[in-house]
């Protein structure tokens, strides 16, 4: 229990390096706004951004639109302040994705001239929508379905997304106006790539069709997106792109991790490498790295992916890549591996991820679960629950991909 509760501590440190509400009252305090603003927040860190944006500039808010997922936000907060606000599904759009893209257009389209500031999280991408002609929502459900478990990493899949959105790929610019915009990130992507985050809503995308076209999707997507790629090749994009400042990033969690680790008195390895490719793979190459490493903390970070069968189950890329260390930690001593979204989900789950140690197969066995069989199933979860080693925290208030963190004792 001990070194499970320390790798709890040092999780939380870096959440909280990237809580979306420190992160941008930290940047409003340095970079302060004297005039008044009409506010739009959007993602899993909505809420959480547009708190640290009240902290600072309270009644020069005059107006605030928050779309977030479901359960991330405080109706009752948001009333009091006078916000609108919207929850819509992740990571798969549904109707009030779409209900949510229309009522930022109509935002954007009131008469006042006041400066926006924009508050962008990862999860935006499936929050708010406005499709392009001949995509509805049955079809862009299935698109997204696809993608999720297609093994593409969050830049390609968003290409997609972009071709088959009117707002995504600076589209929302056209609806701009003349007015001054000053724009936030949370980056969830690789590289912390502005256009990546959120899909672009505020940043045009200048060779979309070059970079769909190496992509190898089925028949069905190149379809609808061919004609969208077309109209959006003719399409002038009006308004000038505001410049995007990240505000928390992936890097600021993992040294936030290194610096509580080392307050704990571990010595401590930051790797620089950014986790990506097959969740099990990973998970295989970790643990075996963790076994042979000296005692103490090892913290890496990034983004893994999984091909989903037909019919997955419980579970997402961090439980998988969790449960997949288990198979190689199996029966070792005093190694222990934490898995876990920033965002304090996984997949389709509640759950952020999962710690676990040399004990997890043989618990999950004595459960009747075969993580072989789990994992070829993509259903990781049910084994964990099993042997008691999945993580909860809720909605965490930021969202810069996953962390990693392995402790030999």
């Amino acid at each position: 229990m001990q070194q499970r509760q320390t790798l709890l501590q040092i999780y939380q440190a870096a959440l909280a390096r990237v809580e979306g509400r420190s992160a941008v009252s930290a940047w409003l305090k340095k970079n302060p706004i004297e005039q008044q603003v009409r506010l739009i927040a959007i993602g899993k860190a909505a809420q959480s951004m547009a708190m640290g944006a009240h902290d600072c500039l309270g009644e020069r808010i005059r107006q605030g639109l928050i779309i977030s997922k479901g359960g991330h936000i405080d109706f009752n907060v948001c009333h009091d302040f006078g916000w609108e606000a919207i929850e819509a599904a992740h990571p798969v759009p549904d109707a009030a994705s779409l209900q949510a893209g229309q009522r930022l257009l109509g935002f954007l389209s009131d008469v006042d001239q006041l400066p926006l500031l924009v508050l962008i999280s990862g999860g935006a991408s499936s929050l708010v929508e406005l499709p392009i002609e001949g995509v509805d929502l049955p079809f862009l459900a299935r698109a997204n379905k696809w993608l999720l478990g297609s093994g593409l990493d969050i830049v390609p899949m968003n290409w997609v997304r972009k071709g088959l959105s009117q707002i995504k790929g600076g589209g929302l610019l056209s609806w701009l106006g003349e007015r001054e915009v000053h724009l936030l990130a949370i980056s969830d992507v690789p590289g912390d790539l502005p256009s990546a985050i959120g899909s672009g809503l505020l940043v045009p995308e200048t060779a979309l069709q070059e970079q769909i076209s190496t992509l190898t999707l089925p028949d069905w997507l190149n379809e609808k997106l061919e004609p969208g790629l077309r109209l959006r090749s003719t399409r002038v994009v009006s308004g000038n792109p505001p410049k995007c400042h990240i505000i928390a990033n992936l890097a600021s969690a993992k040294l936030a991790a290194a610096e509580k680790a080392k307050a704990l008195g571990y010595t401590v390895t930051l790797e620089q490498e950014f986790l990506q490719g097959e969740a099990a793979e990973v998970g295989h190459a970790l643990a075996g790295r963790l076994i042979e490493a000296a005692p103490g903390i090892i913290v890496w970070g990034g983004e893994t992916t999984v091909n989903l069968p037909a019919d997955p189950g419980r579970g997402g890329r961090n439980q998988h890549l969790a449960l997949a260390a288990a198979s190689v930690l199996a029966g070792s001593q005093n190694c222990y591996l934490l898995s876990a979204g920033t965002d304090g989900s996984d997949g389709p789950t509640e759950d952020a991820g999962a710690i676990v140690d040399g004990y997890t197969i043989s618990r999950g066995e004595q459960e009747g679960f075969e993580a072989v069989h789990c994992l070829t199933m993509a259903n990781s979860g049910e084994l964990l629950e099993a042997s008691g080693d999945l993580i909860t925290t809720g909605p965490t208030g930021t969202n810069v991909m996953d962390l990693v963190i392995g402790l030999r004792g």
